[in-house]
């Protein structure tokens, strides 16, 4: 009998793991590789009974990596990547032409978008898939090269480069502003606030922006929306009043769309980051886009965009 060569366990059983570890649900992975979902825990079993530890813990409402599921699906996603990317440019014969970027929803719509005629200008032969995912692990998909991420520049198996940094305020529609012209700072509580629910923990909402601003409040009235985009076509209806990101809203105050309310004006926490693997070289097509994104980024920084 032949020793497998590199001492691990099959093909099938490490791809069932990565796809049950990248949607954290057996159930998923199971839609995704077309097999039932008691296949998937066999496998899963099996790999955990090999490498001697458990890789899951199991949870009434799903399942979470332990640390060493963690470390065995970071290799194994950038494993994948590799041979993926590897196995599309001997398939297509010309990857040279063709990047994927991920970020999320605000930054697509309200940032890239806009200035993506400008990267047609130059390069109109170059083709850009988008990946636009409020859920970070869609970054991990093995067709993405870059990502813009907001964040404070460190991520797992990740280079990060600063973009740019921001500031925010709070925005209301013209009307909403007018109404409320004497409103000021320590009164902003009391209006109808307009919040939204972003998975990323270290995007900021209205009680940090209270906290670091030392405005004291109690519950909140408003309504709540699962995209930044949505919110702000909330705010430009008068609806109520926003936290606005410098960069992402300045557009739509010059157009008169948005109005700052008070000054309140604060620092983000956090930057907007251009990212990409650690482990991958970029594509020609990806290192023309990250130079843009960079010239774009510099042209924007310290101006008002």
């Amino acid at each position: 009998m032949v020793r497998r060569y590199y001492d691990l366990p099959s093909l099938t059983a490490l791809a069932v793991f990565e796809s049950s570890a990248r949607h954290l649900s057996f159930k998923l992975a199971a839609t995704e590789l077309n097999v039932t979902p008691g296949a998937v825990s066999r496998q899963i079993k099996a790999v955990e009974e090999e490498i001697g530890v458990p890789l899951f813990v199991r949870l009434r409402t799903g399942v979470t990596l332990t640390n060493a599921g963690e470390d065995l699906y970071a290799v194994l996603a950038s494993g994948f990547s590799r041979a993926s990317e590897v196995f599309r440019s001997v398939k297509r014969g010309d990857s040279s032409k063709n990047v994927t970027i991920a970020c999320s929803d605000s930054i697509a719509s309200m940032w890239l978008m806009p200035r993506m005629p400008g990267f047609w200008k130059r390069h109109p032969e170059i083709a850009v898939d988008h990946i636009i995912s409020d859920n970070t692990r869609d970054y991990r998909r093995s067709e993405v090269e870059l990502r813009i991420r907001y964040g404070f520049g460190s991520w797992p198996d990740e280079r990060a480069e600063l973009l740019f940094n921001d500031t925010i305020y709070p925005v209301c529609g013209a009307g909403f502003a007018q109404e409320h012209r004497d409103v000021t700072v320590q009164s902003l509580p009391e209006l109808r606030l307009l919040h939204f629910n972003c998975s990323d923990p270290d995007w900021i909402g209205w009680d940090e922006v209270f906290r670091r601003a030392a405005v004291p409040h109690g519950s909140f009235r408003g309504c709540r929306f699962g995209k930044l985009s949505v919110t702000m076509q909330a705010a430009e209806a008068d609806q109520g009043v926003a936290v606005g990101w410098h960069r992402l809203v300045l557009p739509l105050i010059k157009e008169g769309k948005l109005a700052r309310i008070t000054d309140l004006e604060l620092p983000s926490p956090g930057g907007y980051y251009l990212t990409w693997n650690d482990n991958r070289t970029l594509s020609p097509a990806a290192e023309l886009f990250q130079r843009w994104l960079r010239e774009v980024a510099a042209q924007e920084q310290g101006t008002d965009c």
